[in-house]
């Protein structure tokens, strides 16, 4: 469809502040502390260095966008017939389909090279990561577990900066992997009650679409508290002691805060549990994990 441009169309540096905008540039907080600690459990000194730190955050950064960026390309004909969504900016018209493809293969390209900087077993694996990240645009339009392939998108984010580090795996990132995994794929099952009647109008699969919102929140807090389990298997993987552990008691109950604001009902306060807590949540368990490997030095 040829969707109405309603706004001028950016260009220059306020293209690019309208494009971090479009793909929420500050969530990339989500995952980044879970690979913060992936790559401080890697490092015998908890610390890579500062080369190995900086291509994990750009490698980490910039496939998030990337992922981000398709997503916006690929919704943009969806977002354009949601109320919610519509007056984002390719179909608001402030950017071009062209710019935002060309932010796309940068970010697919600052991506590549970071990975292949750091060594071959992340240069091996950029494809699998990328293919995972971006192709989760795409589920939605044929599976209701859509929720979970983006988990496993933001899961990727603790076992690859293992694999940075040590050129291997082992089963503490993989158990903290698995956590972010069903932290995500709860949380955005709640974030899709919203559209729960839009996408069953326009043929999209979710939880809240398949099972009605009643359901999708059993889902959700089911997720969560596996989401609990896993990272409490990662922590004892990890040897963490007692001020490490405070973080999973935290986490648990951010979590269990963050089902309560949440009805089938009243969905007033999603965006609050959706962006808020889940940013102090992946915040909060990185600093326990810190405080915890400082005070055992």
């Amino acid at each position: 469809m040829e969707m109405a441009q309603v706004s001028e169309q950016a260009s220059g540096w306020k293209a690019f502040r309208v494009f971090l905008e479009m793909i929420k540039f500050e969530h990339s907080i989500f995952a980044l502390p879970y690979a913060m600690i992936g790559m401080m459990w890697a490092s015998p000194t908890g610390w890579p260095g500062w080369r190995i730190f900086l291509l994990v955050l750009l490698a980490m950064v910039s496939c998030r966008t990337a992922a981000m960026t398709y997503n916006r390309i690929a919704d943009r004909d969806i977002d354009a017939k949601n109320d919610r969504t519509e007056m984002r900016a390719i179909p608001a018209g402030l950017l071009s389909l062209r710019t935002t493809n060309l932010y796309l293969y940068a970010s697919i390209i600052l991506f590549i090279v970071a990975a292949a900087s750091l060594n071959w077993v992340t240069l091996a694996l950029s494809p699998v990561a990328l293919f995972v990240t971006i192709f989760y645009s795409r589920t939605k339009r044929f599976t209701w577990l859509c929720h979970f392939w983006l988990g496993a998108s933001l899961a990727i984010a603790p076992s690859a900066a293992w694999i940075a580090v040590k050129g291997s795996l082992a089963l503490a990132p993989i158990f903290l992997s698995l956590a972010v995994l069903f932290w995500t794929a709860g949380f955005d099952i709640i974030y899709a009650m919203q559209d729960e009647e839009f996408d069953n109008a326009n043929a999209l699969h979710s939880i809240p679409a398949k099972f009605g919102k009643q359901r999708a929140l059993a889902v959700s807090q089911l997720s969560h508290a596996l989401a609990i389990i896993f990272l409490t298997g990662a922590f004892v993987l990890a040897k963490v002691g007692i001020v490490g552990i405070c973080g999973i008691v935290f986490a648990s109950g951010m979590l269990t805060y963050e089902q309560s604001l949440v009805k089938p009902n009243d969905l007033s306060k999603v965006n609050f549990a959706f962006f808020t807590l889940n940013g102090c949540i992946s915040i909060g368990v990185f600093l326990f994990v810190l405080a915890d490997r400082l005070v055992r030095r």
